[in-house]
């Protein structure tokens, strides 16, 4: 059974094992008693125009050095493990894509895409030595179709960085600003994080979890042979 107001299984698993997490004036949060996962129902979310009009509020300049910073979080750290000239896709780079730039300056070659910004979507059939999703994840309707699909265009040894605040307990969660944006519709745990690279590990090639920071999480995909049928 499916929790009241809720219209459909859990996002990022499918499982139909869900209940209420937080309620307040405008919105419901449901939680996945598989993977952990909280998200918004789907009938609660925005409309896709009433979307892209909040991001047209967005002003991320790329030569603003505050929101080079800000990034700073998930670049280092993705960046200290990549090998020179690799390749990487920016996925939801937004109006004005940033962590793309500093990972060209670093010497990588980069591909961009988002659905409002940047809707070309033959860059998603190249393979990718890394891929980002800065500040993307929580925007996601559908997270686990998204990420299952980036993980498939990663070569072996390629690695995904996704930079996201984590959710850490309902107290918490209550009186959390990340909620307040009505644009973040899916948020994850640690345990979430935990969930997603099994999950990959058991299809096939091994996913190697590292939590970077508090806000920054990198999985890399096993080179070796799998062992596992996909």
């Amino acid at each position: 059974m499916t929790a009241p107001g809720h219209d459909g299984p859990c996002p990022l698993c499918g499982a139909g094992a869900v209940a209420p997490y937080h309620r307040d004036k405008i919105r419901d949060y449901l939680t996945c008693r598989t993977c952990g996962l909280v998200f918004v129902p789907r009938g609660q979310q925005l409309s896709a125009a009433a979307e892209m009009a909040h991001y047209d509020r967005h002003d991320n300049n790329p030569d603003d050095p505050r929101y080079r910073r800000f990034l700073e979080r998930l670049f280092t750290p993705l960046n200290d493990r990549l090998a020179p000239n690799a390749r990487g896709l920016d996925f939801g780079c937004g109006p004005g894509p940033t962590l793309s730039r500093m990972f060209e300056e670093a010497g990588h070659a980069m591909a961009l895409y988002d659905p409002f910004y940047a809707p070309d979507r033959s860059v998603l059939s190249a393979n990718y030595d890394f891929i980002t999703l800065s500040e993307v994840a929580e925007h996601l309707a559908e997270p686990g179709r998204e990420l299952d699909r980036l993980w498939r265009l990663l070569t072996p040894g390629g690695w995904l960085g996704i930079m996201t605040k984590r959710v850490r307990d309902p107290d918490a969660f209550k009186t959390w600003h990340y909620i307040k944006d009505p644009t973040h519709i899916a948020f994850f745990s640690e345990a979430t994080f935990e969930w997603l690279a099994e999950r990959w590990t058991v299809r096939g090639k091994r996913a190697t979890l590292v939590f970077a920071r508090d806000d920054v999480v990198l999985l890399q995909k096993d080179c070796s042979n799998s062992t596992t049928a996909p």
